[in-house]
Formats: C-alpha cells, structure tokens, sequence
C-alpha cells in the first residue's frame, strides 16, 4: 500500500512536471519565434497547463496518498517531503488565481517589449499593476496556509529556506564592504593605462559560430541544446532539451560571448541533474541560488579567470582576425573585469552587480508589503540607485524597465542572483582545493575537471539537499560571503 501511493504519487508529479516542460517551451517559443500577434493566445494556453498542473497537485488523492506513502531510502524520502512542499503551497492557491496570474504575466511580459524599447514605463504600468496586484494576492495566500511573511513565502518558491531575514544582513554587510571597495577599484583602475580597443565590428555569423564552439568546448551536448537570439538571454527547457538564447551586437562581441557562456553554466547545472530521478522534486535543480551559482562559477570564477582569458584571447583571434595583440589575457581583464558605476545589471562587474540586486530586493519586498505603489516605482528606482550606486538613470529604460523579471510575474527572485555569486566563489575555492591542476586546465579552455567536480557535489545532488546543506556538503561550510569578498579583493584591489 505506502509503495503503491509512492508509485501513484511518481507518475503524477512526473506527468505535472511534463506539463512544465510544455510551459517552458512555450515561454522560450514566445521569446525567440512567436509572431508579435500571438501574445494573446499564448497567455491562454499558458494560462491553461498552469491551471492543469494545479488541478493535477491539489486533487484530494495527492493528500490521501502522502499520508499513507513512505520512501525507500534518503532519495526517495526526500522526494516525498519536496513533493509534500508542493502541495502545501499549491493548495494554498485557488486554481483561479494560478491561470489569472499566468494570464496577466504573459500580457504584462508582451507589453513590457513594447515599453521597454520605447523607454515609456506608463505604457507598461497598468499592466505591471495588474501583475503586482497578483503576485501580493498569491503572497498572501502562501503566507496564511504556510505561516511565513509574504514575501518570504514567494521567495520560498525559488530558494527553499531563505527568507528575507537571511538576506539582509548579508546584503547589509555588503554594502558596507562596496563603499570601501568601490572607490578603492576605480582608484587603481583609473592609475592604469586604458585598454587597446579590440578591433570590431564583429559580424554576427562569426560571433554565432564563436559562442557555439566555446559552449560546446566547455561541456555542453548540443545534441541535447540549441542556441537561439531574444531579447533577454536566458537558459530554459528540459534536461534533455537545453534552450539558451543570447544577443549579438556587431560593435561588441563580449555581449554574446560572456552571455552565452553563463547561460551554459546553467545549461550544464541541467544537463547533469540525477536523470535517476528525472521529472521529479527530488530531481530537479536545488533551487534558484544554486542554479546562479553555476552559471557564474563557470563566467566569473572560471572564464573570466586569467589562465582561461589566454585560451578565450586565442579563440577570439582565431573568430575575428586582425592584430592578436588586443585579445592578450591582460587586456581582455583590462576590458572584461573593469569596474564601472553604470545603470544595467546584466552589464556590471562583479563589484557593483550585487547593488543592482540590492536594489530590486528592496523595490520588490516594498511593492508586496504594499509600500510602494507601482506608480511610484521609476522614482523609488532612481532614488534607491543614486543611494547605493551615485548614479541616476537618464531614463526608464536604463532604470525600472530594464528587466524581464516583473512584468512576467518573478518576484523573491532577485536575491538568488547575489547568493548564487556569493556561492560561486564558494564553491570554486573548495573546487581549487579538489583539484589543484584546475586552473592549467583552464588555460587550455578545459573545464573538464571543474565539471566533474561540480557534477559530483552539485549537480548529481538535485534537490536532495536545501541550499545551506549542499553547500556544507561541498565545502565544509554554509553561506560564507566572505569567500566572495576575497575573490573580489585579489581580483580588483591589488594594484
């Protein structure tokens, strides 16, 4: 009888995870191939597989049955209690809510291109009102059905075990470390001689072909993936089915290149999941601050390295041609780990990134709490840059609207951003430790042992354990930013 509710409760929880895979081809068609005219009916079948996967969580029998089921073993009693976790949250939603807020962020997600390119935020605030409005409702919800505050009940659903509480202190402590350190970096950057330009344009068959040979040299199975164009670059899919997407821009190479060697960070993170344990909570990435963590310890920590910018150097030279003098690894650091006070996350350096995601934890937790208005937002975004950073937006664009993240409903989902670094520069340390040989690997382009590595402590683990846990696991140690500032210190403030 508890192995044959086990058994029912598998083959369910696998048939809603395929309607997420459905949902997330769906997301990935709409941001690379779906005509300009379909928005509307891809909210509706969105809408439609949300509302099937809830229905299919909380019927009664998924209730009965995790009463009476028992795993067998570590890995399945694991999946049980995440499969617990589940329903609990999903039973705090009516149906009704799930499908209207699938709705409303697909609509707000189509509009926001619009205003976004236009840099005109009234045409994207009713929307994003309507999607605020939601995502508070579905806070709520959470909140009474798990006795968690709101927010933390929505971060809850990207990073089990981290609440707001969690945070802050550390974000505290960091901006205390960036207004000594940001001075400090752009002092001895202004010392040394500016960078040899490199010598674009670099056209975009050459750049495609470029970030195909580099994802594929560093680990990814392109029979297994695909690399696409979007206006946002992301990673999406299934395991067994990687969509990454990126943008080129012929005057800038890095854009594409960088972009799409993090997006492969996650792509391998998916790509080495337990396939023992394929379509179920167990199974599946350890959360939202785990998945940054892999995506920037293959960027940051390893690609942006100097033993792997000699090999990257070479490889560039080989794409573009010219003079190979520019793509040196000293002068591709010079241009590629320059600290820079600018107004777009996705452009900054590791020093001043974390203040962007500072920033959006504080604008986000306020519109849930109900303390800012969306109305309000471009203004509460350009006071709250200018306090942390010294600079102000000189328009939405570069400010409120520069994110898919809100106006397609992800909220409590920023702080992964800054953990996963933090984690990264973790984990790499430990990794170092492992594998001493590491980084003369690296100069040859191989991350061939700091993925096997990461396979055995981080991917092969799925969710079997929370954040804090797998990275004690791997390192010795939960959270410890300071691994991350001492990553920072060596590579930006020795002179």
């Amino acid at each position: 009888m508890h192995n044959a509710a086990y058994n029912r409760l598998k083959a369910r929880f696998a048939r809603i995870a395929a309607l997420g895979e459905a949902a997330s081809m769906l997301h990935w068609d709409a941001a690379t191939m779906m005509p300009p005219g379909g928005g509307e009916s891809r909210g509706e079948q969105l809408a439609a597989l949300a509302g099937l996967a809830h229905e299919l969580l909380t019927a009664p029998v998924v209730e009965e049955d995790l009463e009476i089921a028992r795993g067998d073993g570590l890995w399945e009693e694991a999946n049980l209690a995440l499969m617990a976790r589940a329903h609990a949250r999903a039973t705090a939603l009516p149906t009704s809510l799930v499908e209207a807020t699938a709705r409303a962020n697909s609509a707000c997600e189509k509009i926001w291109r619009d205003a976004k390119a236009t840099a005109d935020f009234a045409r994207v605030r009713p929307s994003l009102t309507e999607v605020v409005r939601l995502q508070r409702e579905t806070a709520q919800a959470l909140a009474a059905a798990l006795g968690m505050d709101p927010y933390d009940a929505l971060m809850d659903g990207y990073q089990r075990g981290i609440t707001a509480a969690d945070v802050e202190p550390v974000f505290t402590a960091y901006e205390a470390f960036l207004a000594d350190a940001l001075p400090r970096a752009e002092a001895i950057e202004a010392a040394r001689p500016a960078p040899r330009p490199l010598p674009g344009p670099f056209p975009v068959d050459a750049q495609r072909a470029l970030c195909r040979r580099l994802s594929e040299r560093i680990g990814l199975d392109y029979a297994h993936a695909r690399l696409d164009e979007s206006l946002h670059p992301f990673c999406g899919g299934t395991p067994r089915d990687q969509r990454l997407t990126t943008f080129y821009d012929e005057d800038d190479a890095a854009k594409a290149v960088l972009g799409v060697l993090h997006e492969t960070g996650h792509a391998l993170y998916e790509q080495g999941l337990p396939a023992a344990f394929a379509r179920q909570p167990v199974g599946e990435a350890a959360g939202m601050a785990a998945h940054e963590s892999q995506s920037l310890i293959v960027e940051m920590q390893a690609c942006r390295s100097d033993a792997f910018l000699g090999f990257l150097g070479r490889e560039l030279h080989r794409a573009f041609g010219g003079d190979a003098a520019p793509y040196a690894a000293a002068n591709l650091a010079r241009h590629w780990r320059r600290v820079s006070r600018g107004f777009i996350r996705v452009d900054a350096d590791e020093i001043t990134y974390p203040a962007h995601v500072i920033l959006r934890f504080r604008l986000e937790r306020a519109m849930i709490g109900g303390t800012l208005d969306v109305a309000d937002l471009p203004g509460a975004w350009n006071e709250g840059l200018k306090r942390i950073l010294g600079i102000v937006p000189p328009d939405d664009a570069k400010g409120c609207l520069q994110d898919i993240h809100w106006h397609d409903g992800a909220f409590g989902y920023f702080p992964s951003y800054t953990l996963g670094a933090m984690a990264a520069a973790q984990l790499m340390k430990a990794a170092r430790a492992a594998a001493p040989g590491l980084d003369d690997a690296l100069a040859e382009g191989d991350l061939s042992p700091l993925l096997g590595w990461l396979r055995a402590h981080v991917h092969g683990k799925g969710s079997l354990l929370g954040f804090q846990d797998l990275l004690r696991a791997a390192t010795g140690k939960p959270l410890d930013p300071s691994d991350f500032t001492e990553h920072l210190t060596r590579r930006y403030l020795t002179a």
